[in-house]
């Protein structure tokens, strides 16, 4: 079952975070700025980046009223139809192969989420080494089955799903020739807030589907995704921009170059952290064994005078016999003269 390998990268929990920066919308309709973008996030130590390859009309109907209109006021995108929102953020397709072969150039990892059926298609004449699905397309099970039957690892995010919608939607997926499905835990709300992420659930789906299991994070800053690795999270999906004020569909919630740079480097450090169940003084702690505190002599003394809690001390460095000889020395008399510094030892007394 581990660990899952996509284009010779590994991915498990013996390896650093795969970080994916999902680029969306955040081009804005700009090939030249989602070439910068590719350039951003290999710059900034990303390992993948992600497109979504769909039409407004592979979406949804060219209506504005009723459930295509979007007039909750807490949306980001209120205001809009479904299919504007969708001209809006959509990635030309003739753009996929150059942002493609631009990742390739920079190391990066390039493949895409697809929407229908004609999407994965699309990403199977490009070559893509893996598939992302949708939050919101983790139900739709003719598009699993036709993910699932390129045989290659499929992401997908867990956003709404319920343990029941998730066992089938797995279950379809490795029927259908999936043998390394990956979960990202997701919650989907656009910005999401920490306490709406729920991360205690990793442990428990890796446990319950048997799978590499990750998070696609929605919230700001770095806390819910480092918090994430601790937890058993083996990827970090990201949005991405080069710069929120620039606007977009989805730069409220997209993460800039620097804090993709910070990205990359806490959650590696967060992973390195985890360790192994250890007890005692590592290697590198041996050194510092000397500077606990032992028993001292801290006065100069003759043969034959007595020990007392004036004349011996617990201080460091740690030389001497371990301070829980203390009361058992109290009392003792020396077989020898001692200097003011000297260590204690049974041979003295």
């Amino acid at each position: 079952m581990f660990p899952i390998e996509i284009a010779r990268m590994k991915i498990g929990k013996e390896y650093k975070p795969f970080i994916i920066a999902e680029m969306s919308g955040n081009h804005n309709q700009s090939l030249e700025r989602a070439l910068a973008i590719v350039d951003a996030a290999a710059k900034a130590g990303a390992h993948a980046l992600k497109l979504q390859t769909y039409t407004a009309d592979t979406m949804t109907l060219d209506i504005d009223e009723g459930a295509f209109h979007i007039d909750d006021p807490e949306n980001l995108w209120r205001g809009n139809s479904l299919y504007k929102l969708y001209q809006q953020a959509y990635t030309p397709w003739e753009w996929h192969k150059p942002i493609f072969d631009r990742c390739k150039e920079l190391g990066l990892i390039g493949f895409s989420t697809p929407f229908d059926e004609t999407a994965v298609d699309f990403l199977e004449s490009l070559g893509v080494p893996c598939y992302k699905v949708a939050s919101f397309e983790n139900t739709d099970l003719p598009l699993i089955r036709k993910v699932a039957s390129t045989g290659k690892p499929m992401i997908i995010s867990t956003g709404m799903a319920t343990v029941a919608e998730l066992d089938e939607t797995v279950r379809v997926a490795r029927e259908s020739g999936c043998s390394n499905v990956i979960l990202l835990k997701c919650t989907s709300t656009y910005p999401a807030t920490s306490d709406n992420t729920n991360i205690l659930t990793i442990p428990h789906m890796r446990e319950l589907f048997e799978c590499e299991v990750g998070l696609s994070d929605h919230t700001m800053g770095l806390g819910v995704a480092v918090a994430s690795v601790a937890l058993g999270a083996t990827i970090i999906e990201k949005h991405f921009t080069l710069s929120r004020a620039d606007g977009g569909v989805d730069s409220a919630f997209s993460m800039e170059p620097a804090e993709m740079g910070q990205l990359v480097k806490e959650t590696e450090r967060a992973w390195q952290a985890l360790g192994r169940v250890a007890y005692g003084a590592t290697e590198k702690e041996k050194a510092s064994l000397q500077y606990r505190r032992s028993l001292f002599i801290v006065e100069d003394m003759k043969a034959g005078d007595t020990l007392n809690r004036d004349n011996l001390k617990a201080i460091r460095p740690g030389f001497g016999l371990p301070t829980k000889y203390l009361d058992v020395l109290i009392g003792k008399r020396l077989n020898q003269d001692v200097s003011k510094g000297t260590p204690v030892s049974w041979d003295i007394v």
